[in-house]
This record gives C-alpha cells, structure tokens and sequence, in this order.
C-alpha cells in the first residue's frame, strides 16, 4: 500500500516517537528489558529493532498476538503468502515495516563512502557488491489475517524439532536440555578459534563461575562446569559463545570503556533469546543481569539491543542453516581478558 507524502510524515513523526518511548521504558525498567526479549525471542531474531519495535506496536494497538509475517506476495505467486498457497483477506490493513533497499554503488561512490568511514562490502573480483543504500516503509501481514493451505509457522524450535520446558525460579537451571544445540553450540565456539572443555568448579580461569571465556596471548579458550545440569550447561555455553560473537574480548582497550554490566547484559540477553527460540525458558536465572549499568542511557540501550537482535540472528542461523530465508538480516593483543559467566 502505497503512502503519501503527508502519510509517510506522520508515520516517521509517529513512529520515533514510539521508538523513543519504548527505548525510555527500557532503560528505566529491567522487567521491559526481559519482555522485549521474550518478544524478540517469538521471531527467532529475525526482525531489526525498529521492525521489531514497529510490529510489536502494531498487534499491540489492534489486541492481537501476531505469530508470524509474510508480505501479500507478487503477481507471479512466487513470494510471500501467496508462495504458500494463502491469501490476504479482503479488507485487512498491513502491518508497516522498515525495508530494506539495495543496489550496486558506483566505484566513485564507494570511494566516497570508504572516505567518510563507511565500510563498502566488495565482491572477490574487487568490485562493490550489492548492499543496502536506505529503507523505505512497506507492508507486511500476520498469518492470522491469511486463509488457504495449512501452514506451519517454522519458528526456531520446530526446525530443530524440540519442544519448551523451562521453570521461572531464581536459580540456576535443572533438569534436561530440550534444544539438541549442545553440539552444534560447542562447534561454533571451537570455529570461532577457541578450545572448549567441561572442567571442575574451582579450575584454573573458571573459579566459582559457571563458564568463563579468557582470550590472552597465545590462549583463546571457553571453560564451562562439569557438574551442571543439560539445561544450564547449553545455557552458560550459548553465553560465552555470546560473549565471543559480541567482540567481548576484542581490542582490549576499547573494551575497557564497554562497562561489564553492558556485556553480561548483552551475553545474558542473546543466551535467553536463544534458548527461549529453541525451546528453553531461561528467564529465571537471566532476571539477575540487566541495565544497572546503562543509568537510563537511551543510546546505550539502542545500541545494545542492536547488538542483542544482530548477534542472537547469526547464531540462530548458524544453528538452522537449512532455513536462513525464515531467520532474515583479529590476533590477540597483550594482556588477558575474560568475561565470566558469575554463579
């Protein structure tokens, strides 16, 4: 559906203010911070934040639990609802969305964009690749507002065929490990460069914590208890593969000025959306971390929610790798970093 000029002004002026007010909430309230994650947890990651925002607002407005979004499909029936064998029907309104729009920047432009700082993606041969140059506001609708064929929403958890538990006590996790991730999680820490082993509480490195990632000089490796239950230790593992992912222990004068407080949310929060996409409710022992550290900063909450949505996406990718069109969007330096996982 297309907008108007004045339409597409109200929709900005309307929208960011939205976003501002969901940002303050945030920041002012860990119990915000937990039910955006479980939120985002809902999609697998897929979305952006301002997507993420946006379509939350939305069902919101209208009472409804959206569960999954397509957009109507084009004339050709080979995307959206309509590759599905379903249709919109008559008379519902879609939901607004940030697309993206890509094309092929001129080598002039590049040059102008690498300039000005801005990293410019180029194919082997050299050449820019296409990347996204801007967004433009487009429509996309839940499967409840469709009819036809039977369709499965393939979240996370139904890909890799696993089914929820969890408990909402503040304690460490017991029990099993629905998710089946265990080994897949332990080979993307071990692609990532660093060995990984279950050891005794109170190893070398490891202490007291439940899992520990300590990259030094000649040393990158990720030690997690041995005497944990399935379902915290592929927990504490998705943690520091968090903690990996996220830059935690890169360039460690910058990291320095990131306050620890922001990196365990960011572990923390990327571990629970995991989990809770595969199948296992976390919440209870992720109540303990979140936003002390960001003293109402609404930058800092952008940019860590960001950083949460974009690094839970690729794991979660990485975990499905047979379904990435439903989940879409340096040498060690001296000193030793880690980034704890505390009891």
């Amino acid at each position: 559906m297309a907008m108007t000029a004045e339409q597409r002004d109200a929709f900005l002026e309307r929208t960011k203010a939205e976003f501002d007010a969901r940002l303050a909430r945030l920041a002012a309230d860990p119990a915000e911070w937990v039910t955006f994650i479980e939120e985002a947890a809902v999609f697998g990651a897929r979305y952006s934040l301002n997507n993420q925002f946006l379509l939350m607002l939305q069902a919101a407005e209208r009472g409804i639990e959206p569960r999954y979004f397509l957009p109507y499909g084009n004339k050709q029936g080979t995307s959206g609802w309509k590759a599905l064998k379903r249709h919109v029907r008559e008379g519902e309104t879609g939901f607004f969305i940030w697309a993206p729009v890509t094309r092929r920047p001129s080598e002039e432009q590049a040059r102008e964009w690498e300039a000005a700082g801005r990293t410019v993606r180029r194919d082997p041969d050299g050449r820019p690749a296409i990347q996204v140059v801007g967004f433009r506001p487009t429509s996309t609708f839940d499967i409840s507002q469709t009819d036809g064929e039977p369709f499965e929403v393939p979240t996370v958890r139904c890909c890799r065929q696993v089914k929820a538990a969890g408990g909402r006590t503040a304690q460490l996790l017991t029990g099993d490990d629905p998710t089946g991730a265990y080994d897949d999680v332990v080979g993307l820490i071990r692609q990532a460069g660093y060995a990984f082993a279950l050891v005794p509480a109170g190893s070398a490195y490891l202490g007291r914590a439940n899992g520990v990632t300590v990259k030094g000089t000649g040393m990158q490796v990720v030690r997690v208890r041995d005497d944990v239950s399935d379902a915290q230790r592929i927990k504490t593992s998705l943690h520091e593969l968090a903690h990996i992912r996220c830059g935690h222990l890169d360039d460690l004068d910058r990291q320095e000025l990131l306050h620890r407080g922001r990196r365990e949310t960011e572990a923390e929060s990327i571990a629970h959306l995991v989990c809770r996409a595969l199948g296992l409710d976390t919440q209870a022992y992720s109540d303990a971390y979140v936003l002390g550290w960001a003293d109402g900063d609404l930058a800092l909450i952008r940019d860590c929610a960001q950083t949460v949505l974009r690094v839970a996406k690729t794991i979660l990718r990485d975990l499905t790798p047979d379904d990435d069109a439903d989940l879409t969007e340096a040498a060690a330096e001296p000193g030793l970093a880690a980034e704890v996982q505390p009891v």
